[in-house]
């Protein structure tokens, strides 16, 4: 195993946790978080902030209680803050997951790239409606990362925002000194589902614990050339699911309608790994938003290969609780109107805090700058593989390479990313444009297009752009929808 350079900082003490958790009114994520710490043998306490106050009380509310339940071993306490300087000063650890209202941006990510022709499943990270989704976000966190520096600039930062390759970078172009780490669980779902074959197809007792990948490329659009499970060589087994009838199915727009969003066929990453000879390692409807090819002819070319579009009501309904299924039942649970059952989320954060603190070691995917554990890719730009992590130490592994073909398509991609993120220190608007002609699935349209469907997304999401001189824009001025 070679190692790439790596992050040092003093190890947090395992005796008490300082953790700042910036969103923490997350209805998801902080939820979940709070049930895996009082799991986990560490203590501490949570700092929660978040731009709706009731919602990070509710949050600080509901960890109090879940100390009180039955098989909370840890100790924990949580407060609601109601500034970043409280929130930061002298914290060991800080959570970043923030969202802003879906029916006020997300939905139009989805839909005003639709009426373009470009039928994107998720639109959450590349892609017109991702690269909206970084212009609104960066801002922000830039904010974020020059307070950190202010208030505690050795702390661990982990970012589970979207889109993670921009926000992750941006964190780090605005502090280059922070010790941020992107996760995401992508690559773990793609090693539970390597577990799944290895007992299918292998007859093996196998978890995803058991199965280990070397991964690289950027986030939602990974790679994997080697995977084994318990020791056990997975490619031949791969070669011959991929080669088989398993890995040529064919769906009609009736067999996708009543599936979740969420439903993976493989399909995608199949016919990626024939073409290839590498494994993708993200769900496929992450992979079609950036090997573009399966986008094209709409809703039925998606759903030919397996892949289910998430509708904007969709996106709607997930920011109302009552309404949606990826939200917690925080106040069903507090209020007794639902058993509660403590469970843990499947997420990464505690055993890698348990690494940082010095309780063993543990290896897992991250994102962090590249400092040449991926090979052909631009410096610093952020990449995904494997780290090693222990007492104070993130070290990524060292992954090597691409074949040529796919090394051209991730490059494309780290220059739509780059290209925003210089844009986005002086908030030239034009700059970002650049980024967002050349972006893979809006470089199917021509310029004129492309220039009136960004000017429309802009519109659409004014009010959320803030950081962005968009009065001085020469490409909004040309627009009729900016007009």
């Amino acid at each position: 195993m070679t190692l790439a350079s790596t992050q040092v900082r003093t190890a947090p003490s395992s005796d008490h946790v300082t953790i700042a958790y910036i969103g923490g009114g997350s209805r998801q994520w902080a939820p979940n978080l709070i049930q895996d710490l009082a799991q986990s043998e560490l203590d501490g306490e949570v700092r929660l902030y978040d731009a709706h106050p009731e919602s990070a009380e509710r949050n600080a509310r509901f960890g109090n209680w879940v100390q009180e339940q039955d098989g909370a071993v840890a100790e924990w306490s949580y407060e609601a803050t109601d500034t970043l300087e409280t929130t930061l000063t002298g914290a060991d650890v800080v959570i970043i997951s923030t969202q802003y209202d879906p029916a006020e941006t997300f939905v139009h990510d989805l839909d005003v790239p639709k009426e373009y022709g470009i039928y994107g499943a998720v639109a959450a990270t590349i892609g017109p409606g991702g690269i909206l989704r970084a212009m609104r976000t960066i801002p922000q966190y830039r904010e974020f990362a020059a307070a950190i520096a202010e208030h505690c600039p050795d702390a661990w930062v982990f970012n589970y925002t979207n889109p993670v390759h921009f926000v992750t970078r941006a964190l780090y172009d605005e502090y280059p000194g922070i010790n941020a780490i992107g996760l995401c669980h992508e690559v773990l779902g793609t090693r539970h589902r390597l577990a799944r074959y290895a007992r299918e197809e292998l007859d093996m007792d196998a978890e995803r614990s058991d199965v280990s990948v070397n991964v690289k490329g950027i986030n939602h659009f990974t790679w994997v050339d080697e995977a084994r499970c318990q020791g056990v060589d997975l490619w031949p087994v791969l070669e011959e699911l991929r080669d088989s009838e398993h890995g040529h199915r064919r769906f009609t727009p009736e067999e996708i309608e009543g599936e979740s969003v969420f439903v993976d066929n493989w399909q995608v990453t199949w016919e990626l790994f024939r073409r290839f000879g590498v494994l993708p390692a993200a769900g496929d409807r992450h992979l079609i938003e950036y090997a573009t090819w399966f986008m094209q002819g709409g809703r039925e070319e998606l759903n030919r290969w397996g892949v289910k579009r998430t509708g904007s009501d969709y996106r709607a309904k997930h920011w109302t609780p009552a309404e949606s299924d990826q939200t917690t039942d925080v106040e069903a649970w507090l209020e007794g109107e639902k058993e509660f059952e403590l469970t843990e989320s499947n997420e990464t954060f505690v055993d890698i805090l348990r690494a940082l603190v010095g309780e063993g070691t543990y290896t897992t995917n991250v994102n962090l700058p590249n400092v040449g554990q991926v090979d052909g890719l631009q410096e610093d730009a952020v990449v995904e593989t494997n780290a090693l992590i222990r007492a104070g130490e993130v070290k990524p592994i060292a992954a090597g390479g691409f074949p040529r073909p796919v090394e051209s398509l991730i490059r494309g991609h780290v220059d739509t990313i780059e290209t925003v993120i210089e844009a986005s220190r002086t908030g030239d608007v034009d700059a970002a444009f650049e980024g967002f002609l050349i972006d893979q699935q809006v470089r199917t349209l021509g310029t004129e297009d492309a220039r009136e469907m960004f000017a429309e997304l802009i519109v659409a999401e004014e009010g959320y752009l803030e950081g962005w001189d968009l009065e001085g824009s020469a490409v909004l001025e040309e627009s009729e929808a900016f007009a």
